[in-house]
């Protein structure tokens, strides 16, 4: 099973190759300009969920880079992740982190624990400990890229983290609040989102949280990727030639339907039909710290 493993990540890696050279011909068109309009060409999928693999060598290589790192956390195995496209492809060093012990014990069990330098943590992540995870990690300081996907408590761990630095920040929002708003579910140190509601939707917090977020901490918003529920954004300070983008203008609906039942199965609800399930349950604003009923979100 190991060898199969290894074989089909190897191939999977020469695709990405191939895909990412032709790639670079049409990023250096200056009839195709980086716009909301043209994310999703830019982008492709080797090991990321989306397009995510190719948004992020986009922007590695129009971003200066200095330390080649990355942080991601909510990776479950790591099979299927933002940066090991990154890892294996660009040789960089990286930590990982979820909640799963057996998935952190798969990963180590894995060829590539030992071919690149990547650590592995399994821990249930808080706005506590966060900095502490991070920090003992030896990961301190200017890191290249930070990428954030533990599906509740996202911003608020965000906004914890003071230990580091990042260059690039890749996180996930719930696209079911829409673009108006700046909200997110209340913190809950113990959160977990199938036990918050049957329904799984309730989690995470709008856009508009993390951009404005983003911009207090001298961070632009630059793409989502092509679900629509992950935000790019990349350090002001930092040379680039990335243009900054409005959450008004990145926004579109998402598409995928990942609601479910009271026993655990899949419903295949849209976004508005889900919004209708978890509309009385609370947000909070996040600049006035008021709560308000979803469904009486500006959506």
């Amino acid at each position: 099973m190991g060898e199969k493993n290894d074989t089909l990540e190897q191939e999977q890696l020469h695709v990405g190759d191939m895909t990412l050279a032709i790639k670079r011909i049409f990023w250096n068109s200056e009839k195709n300009p980086f716009t909301p309009e043209t994310w999703d060409d830019y982008g492709f999928q080797v090991f990321s969920q989306w397009n995510e693999d190719g948004l992020i060598q986009y922007l590695i290589n129009h971003v200066e880079i200095e330390n080649k790192t990355f942080i991601e956390f909510g990776v479950e195995d790591y099979s299927e992740c933002n940066t090991k496209f990154l890892l294996m492809h660009d040789n960089w060093t990286g930590l990982c982190m979820d909640g799963s012990s057996k998935a952190m014990e798969k990963l180590r069990n894995n060829s590539l624990y030992w071919k690149y330098t990547i650590e592995s943590k399994a821990a249930f992540i808080t706005k506590e400990n966060i900095n502490q995870l991070i920090s003992e990690s030896g990961f301190t300081g200017d890191v290249g890229l930070l990428s954030i996907d533990i599906d509740g408590m996202d911003y608020w761990v965000l906004d914890a983290i003071d230990c580091i630095k990042p260059r690039i920040i890749i996180c996930e929002f719930n696209p079911i609040f829409g673009a108006k708003e700046k909200v997110s579910v209340p913190y809950k140190s113990d959160f977990y989102r199938t036990n918050a509601h049957y329904s799984n939707l309730y989690w995470g917090a709008s856009l508009g949280a993390f951009d404005d977020l983003a911009k207090k901490n001298g961070y632009k918003l630059v793409c989502l990727n092509s679900g629509r529920h992950n935000a790019f954004f990349i350090r002001k300070d930092v040379k680039n030639n990335v243009p900054e983008v409005s959450v008004e203008r990145a926004f579109r609906e998402a598409k995928f339907r990942e609601s479910r039942d009271k026993k655990g199965n899949l419903t295949f609800l849209s976004l508005k039909q889900g919004r209708k399930i978890i509309g009385d349950l609370e947000v909070l604003d996040i600049n006035t710290g008021k709560s308000k009923k979803i469904k009486d979100l500006q959506i």
